[in-house]
């Protein structure tokens, strides 16, 4: 497996902004894991993951004019996604703690600052339980203003 796995949060940030939503459209998350991620494109990925593994989050706006930031990834205390209809999830799974949303200085592109990327990345606790799905929610800065902070609930983590 991959020391790292990469997610790209892809936002339309006017579409967000006007929306006052990242769903709509305004939010595509694509990883590389090569372990059976799902639901690839959607707000609703589900990164495969191994205990140890770094996963890094990286915000991409698609419109030059508003940059986009990752205010916070949080995981959701004890919201692990529900399991299919038929399979029984394990009792008392608790949801990992808190990505240690190290922000990263954005240097591993050819030993060059890029500014205009602000990468958060943490470490996939060993005490996921394996086959559950953990949410987190995922806070995105759109430009500035008061209402510029956007959220969804609904990624995941999937220790495999």
């Amino acid at each position: 497996m991959k020391q790292k796995i990469s997610i790209v949060v892809m936002v339309d940030a006017v579409g967000a902004l006007s929306d006052r939503t990242l769903h709509n459209g305004n939010l595509s998350l694509v990883d590389d894991s090569s372990a059976g991620s799902r639901h690839q494109g959607t707000p609703e990925l589900v990164t495969a993951v191994a205990p140890g593994q770094v996963v890094q989050w990286t915000p991409i706006h698609v419109d030059v004019q508003t940059p986009v930031e990752i205010q916070a990834i949080e995981f959701l205390s004890g919201a692990a996604v529900p399991s299919p209809a038929g399979q029984a999830a394990p009792s008392g799974v608790a949801a990992p703690g808190a990505v240690p949303g190290a922000r990263a200085d954005a240097t591993g592109s050819n030993g060059y600052e890029n500014y205009d990327l602000l990468v958060w990345e943490g470490v996939v606790p060993y005490d996921m339980t394996p086959g559950v799905p953990y949410r987190y929610r995922l806070s995105l800065r759109l430009h500035e203003g008061p209402n510029s902070v956007l959220h969804i609930d609904s990624p995941a983590l999937l220790r495999v």
